[in-house]
């Protein structure tokens, strides 16, 4: 494999990578999704169960459905008429491994408030 070919590959496993968690992130934007995904993290629900405690209608629970399954957060199987959908956090692994970099931005600022704190607490005796 040339350099070249190599660097290409690369690029377009950045790039998807990047697309990916995209992809997740706006799964995640939306409230109704992430409650969504709640509740499929404890069983396997169809998708009017999904519908049921937000009050919309199939259609529109079907779309924020699709929406979850694009993003690979949810795997959907049909049985007779019903669309069973499950969790699949694999995508979120990705998420996390990127938010891990930017971890030790908030640990770093909350470890020198926690110094402040203790300075001005030395000083208050």
């Amino acid at each position: 494999m040339t350099v070249s070919a190599s660097l290409d590959i690369n690029n377009l496993m950045v790039e998807h990578s990047g697309l990916q968690i995209g992809i997740v992130f706006q799964a995640l934007s939306h409230e109704v999704r992430r409650e969504m995904l709640a509740s499929l993290a404890r069983e396997e629900l169809s998708v009017s169960s999904l519908a049921r405690p937000h009050a919309m209608s199939l259609a529109a629970a079907s779309k924020h459905v699709k929406l979850l399954e694009d993003a690979g957060l949810i795997r959907r199987r049909v049985v007779g008429r019903e669309h069973l959908c499950r969790l699949d956090a694999r995508p979120l692994a990705q998420v996390t491994e990127w938010l891990r970099f930017y971890e030790s931005f908030w640990t770093e600022g909350l470890d020198a408030l926690g110094e402040l704190v203790e300075i001005n607490d030395e000083k208050e005796k």
